[in-house]
């Protein structure tokens, strides 16, 4: 869809194209809910989306097996901000169209900087501080690692930590690791602490 053709459906919508807000930062400091994705789209069209887990459930009913999705995607630009959603659907494809645009309307701003003793450098690379949040079973705890490091994390974490745009940190996970969705959300919950 074109950008042009999008009527806006939401005070907050018709406010970003008539341009009173000029980028994702001011929105995310109004405190106002992005209800539409399309805002998202509008002030960074450079996002980029990852599905992380795609789920099958089947249910049995009078007329047979109903086999249903659930998809958990996560949505970046890899200059601080992130964002994550999950969605049902008995058709995998609408799930992650409807995943992808959750994600799009869950969207946070994580803030960058170098909070390592070892680096002390001024450059936005990693995260300013330690950062720990645990959600069901799974404690997520990250670190400020110096430049050159890379992510020291296992390939979901990388992927969501990569997607912010951080660079270098140390991270440790606790708990059920295999749940996914429940790392994600600890992630997130992390980041969110940074500011």
């Amino acid at each position: 869809m074109l950008m042009d053709e999008w009527t806006p459906k939401t005070k907050l919508g018709k406010d970003v194209k008539a341009g009173v807000y000029k980028n994702i930062d001011e929105v995310l400091a109004s405190g106002r809910r992005i209800l539409e994705h399309e805002i998202v789209d509008y002030l960074l069209p450079n996002l980029k989306s990852e599905i992380l887990e795609v789920r099958t459930t089947q249910r049995v009913t009078d007329s047979g097996r109903k086999t249903s999705y659930r998809v958990l995607a996560v949505v970046g630009d890899e200059k601080g901000h992130i964002g994550y959603g999950v969605a049902k659907s008995q058709e995998l494809a609408i799930a992650r169209d409807k995943a992808i645009n959750k994600a799009k309307r869950n969207i946070i701003a994580v803030k960058l900087g170098c909070g390592s003793w070892e680096c002390r450098c001024s450059l936005d690379h990693s995260i300013p501080k330690k950062v720990s949040a645990k959600v069901s079973a799974t404690y997520v705890e990250l670190m400020p690692a110096p430049r050159g490091l890379g992510l020291v994390a296992n390939d979901n974490l990388k992927i969501i930590l990569s997607l912010a745009g951080i660079k270098d940190v140390w991270s440790s996970i606790r708990g059920a690791k295999s749940n996914i969705l429940a790392l994600v959300a600890a992630t997130f919950k992390a980041l969110k602490q940074l500011y």
